[in-house]
């Protein structure tokens, strides 16, 4: 029972070695070329995991993309080249670091400007200081509020 365990378990170990992004199959058989490939593959975002780079992720899309990068350093085309043929099929999402325009900048500044919103309204709410004083009951309002106090079964 032991040795199934210990089998399984290196088994569990060495699978995700096996599926592993640098396998034969993927590889270019140019060393350069695949360098390349693996550097614009880690700038590249997997759709699927989010936080992974494709050349990291073992989502069936991540292989796809990896599929497409080697195909365009094969081809010849520039880092340059891949990536804005990516950035333009998937979107800014596709890049791990995605530019800087406005819709990122809004990204960004939305949790400041929350923090900064928020902190206004306790501000604004602590200067209007504590609520004034009631004015006193006249006559025929302290009359109606003794005959609503009167209990009904007396």
């Amino acid at each position: 029972m032991r040795r199934l365990l210990l089998a399984l378990a290196l088994l569990a170990v060495w699978l995700p070695l096996a599926l592993a992004v640098s396998s034969p199959s993927e590889m270019l058989p140019d060393p350069a070329q695949e360098q390349r490939a693996q550097e614009i593959g880690r700038q590249l975002r997997c759709l699927v995991c989010q936080n992974e780079s494709i050349e990291d992720s073992h989502a069936d899309l991540a292989r796809d993309l990896r599929h497409i990068v080697r195909e365009r350093v094969a081809a010849g085309d520039s880092d340059a080249a891949v990536i804005d043929y990516l950035h333009a099929r998937y979107g800014d999402f596709v890049l791990l670091r995605p530019p800087f325009n406005l819709l990122t900048a809004a990204l960004w500044g939305m949790p400041v400007l929350a923090l900064g919103g928020g902190l206004a309204a306790i501000l604004l709410l602590r200067r209007r200081g504590a609520a004034p004083e009631p004015l006193p009951l006249s006559a025929e309002e302290q009359a109606r509020l003794a005959a609503l106090e009167k209990d009904p079964a007396e």
